[in-house]
């Protein structure tokens, strides 16, 4: 059983951006008692709240208003799951732009790097999501079409081989490109994020990507306050919000701070590398440089910064 593409979402409702416009701009007008009595209402089995209504785009919060969210974020995850977390906002690292490769030729298909990214970045425990899905491929092809992601019994096959699929990290995202609200975009260290505070959930870059990498949020994400992970950031691994889309970030919140995607650090056969393609004596670097390597999808343009190659 292959994966099947992603079912186009239905257009956004009309009101969606400018409702949200609207509400800030009336919050201007009354006054912080008056606004939150007018708007309340909406709130009603939502979870959403005015102070997130009100904030503005990431980008544009001073360094002072970003630690008021995430302050108001980690109370929040306070009361929702009862633990401590902490929710910091790690920048890119200077002259740093990060690129993961994956050796074919080792992985076996276990399914590790699925579990460990399932954990790390705090996913729903009900859909089992992950960001990563491990396709079991039939040797001489490289077309994703072919892949089974519901692969059972003993691995590795011998007639197959196994290829994690997760977010590309393109240099030319085209669900970047086609997102109503900006909520979505490529850092300086080549990483794509999203801002879940700002995401509307129209899942036009579900649509738009080739890769199949994003997830949306249908549900309130599950997440037993014992396996919360605390280590978050707040475009990374914190506790999504429903209706909104999530992807692979390169565990921004781990590699920022010189430390190894969750991922490569779960896998047993040595698959994985990953690194900083400007530093010249990094192994991605060398990697790059010697293998044959491979791009998925090359035709469409897109530039992924994920590659992959086998040993012979």
């Amino acid at each position: 059983m292959t994966d099947a593409a992603p079912t186009p979402p239905s257009p956004p409702a009309a009101t969606g951006v400018s409702r949200r416009r609207m509400v800030k701009a009336l919050g201007a007008t009354l006054g912080a008692a008056a606004f939150g009595t007018a708007i309340s209402p909406l709130f009603r089995g939502s979870e959403l709240n005015a102070d997130e209504l009100m904030q503005r785009h990431y980008k544009e919060l001073s360094a002072a208003d970003k630690q008021t969210v995430l302050r108001r974020l980690e109370a929040e995850a306070k009361e929702a799951s009862g633990r401590d977390v902490t929710i910091k906002d790690a920048q890119p690292r200077p002259k740093t732009k990060f690129v993961y490769a994956i050796n074919l030729s080792v992985c076996n298909g276990n399914g590790n790097c699925v579990e460990a990214c399932h954990k790390e970045n705090n996913h729903d425990r009900d859909s089992n999501q992950s960001y990563i899905r491990v396709l079991e491929m039939p040797k001489g092809t490289m077309d994703m079409e072919k892949g089974n992601t519901t692969y059972t019994g003993a691995v590795p096959q011998k007639d197959k081989f196994y290829m994690p699929v997760q977010c590309q990290q393109c240099d030319e995202p085209p669900c970047v490109d086609v997102c109503p609200v900006q909520a979505t975009w490529k850092e300086k260290d080549g990483i794509v994020v999203v801002d879940y505070n700002w995401c509307i959930g129209c899942r036009y870059c579900m649509a738009a990507c080739p890769y199949h990498a994003r997830r949306f949020n249908w549900e309130k994400p599950n997440v037993p306050a014992a396996e919360v992970n605390p280590n978050q950031g707040y475009l990374s691994n914190r506790v999504r919000p429903q209706g909104v889309v999530e992807k692979c970030h390169f565990c921004l919140h781990r590699t920022r701070e010189g430390k190894l995607p969750a991922c490569l650090e779960a896998c047993p056969t040595g698959a994985r590398v990953f690194g900083n393609i400007l530093d010249p004596k990094s192994n991605i670097r060398w990697i790059l440089e010697n293998k044959r390597v491979y791009v998925l999808k090359e035709e469409l343009g897109t530039k992924p910064s994920f590659f992959y190659f086998f040993d012979k």
